[in-house]
């Protein structure tokens, strides 16, 4: 997709997503066809002219000043990690960023494949900007029930958590997973907007999963760090586990979970362990 689309998706998911009411305006004023604001409202509120704001919905207006991307964003009620996303969708959009070429790395360095090794019972795997599994230790392959009977360059976790039949039950809050990995790759798509892959990808989990579409067409964005997750997994049972996600060279990134020594989610990353025991 072009920058500027990219841009103008951006500002019509999150206009359509603020109510009148959230801005003072009163909720019945005319009858509404599509739910949101008016474009007309929201450049008043902005502080531009209706034209002007068409242009950049459309596409057609690619460098909008700093003073202008902060208008929309007072006016949409960006948080603060949706304003940066905000001004990185303008970036690309005005060419003042140079094209990411990070997105085509698949190798895995001897190094880090060395630390997947080292943290083990805990599991953890490597992916790149479209969530493509690279390498994994045992636990972390297992820790995705059944993602083992898939050919490793379909190990993807947004393919998983949509696309496998498994994941339904491995997470026992899947809407909030499905919601997090969409969000996440949202984010990822913009900080790597050439990423290989991510158009392919997300056309065929659209074509896969109606939820899968409906989330993306939301334009949520969330760069998932440190987080908690229940599991409930066909082999060990239920457990929850601690993660962190460390960002590498290339844009790649390592994710390690864990659990405190001693408990009980701890003795399942052990059983986990065992299960891929020769």
């Amino acid at each position: 997709m072009a920058a500027s689309t990219e841009l103008g998706e951006f500002l019509r998911a999150r206009r359509a997503r603020l109510q009148p009411s959230e801005v003072g305006l009163p909720p019945g004023v005319g009858l509404r066809r599509t739910p949101g604001l008016r474009r007309e409202e929201l450049a008043a509120l902005a502080g531009l002219s209706i034209d002007y704001y068409i242009r950049l919905e459309q596409g057609k207006e690619t460098n909008p000043s700093t003073a202008i991307l902060d208008g929309l964003a007072r006016a949409l009620h960006l948080a603060e990690e949706e304003h940066e996303h905000l001004y990185t969708l303008a970036n690309h959009a005005a060419r003042r960023t140079r094209p990411s070429s990070s997105s085509t790395i698949r190798e895995v360095r001897a190094g880090v494949r060395l630390l997947l090794e080292t943290v083990r019972p805990c599991p953890a795997y490597v992916q790149n900007s479209v969530n493509d599994i690279l390498a994994a230790n045992p636990e972390g392959l297992a820790l995705f029930a059944g993602i083992e009977e898939w050919p490793v360059h379909r190990r993807n976790t947004v393919r998983y958590v949509f696309c496998h039949p498994a994941a339904r039950t491995l997470y026992p809050d899947w809407e909030a997973t499905a919601l997090a990995t969409v969000a996440n790759l949202r984010a990822r798509s913009v900080a790597a907007p050439d990423s290989p892959g991510l158009a392919a990808l997300v056309q065929e989990v659209s074509a896969s999963s109606a939820e899968f579409a409906l989330l993306w067409r939301r334009y949520d964005l969330r760069y998932r760090r440190s987080q908690v997750k229940a599991f409930h997994h066909p082999e060990v049972g239920d457990f929850t586990l601690s993660y962190e996600v460390l960002n590498l060279e290339d844009g790649l990134r390592l994710s390690i979970l864990q659990a405190e020594p001693g408990t009980a989610d701890h003795d399942a990353l052990k059983l986990l362990a065992l299960t891929r025991t020769p």
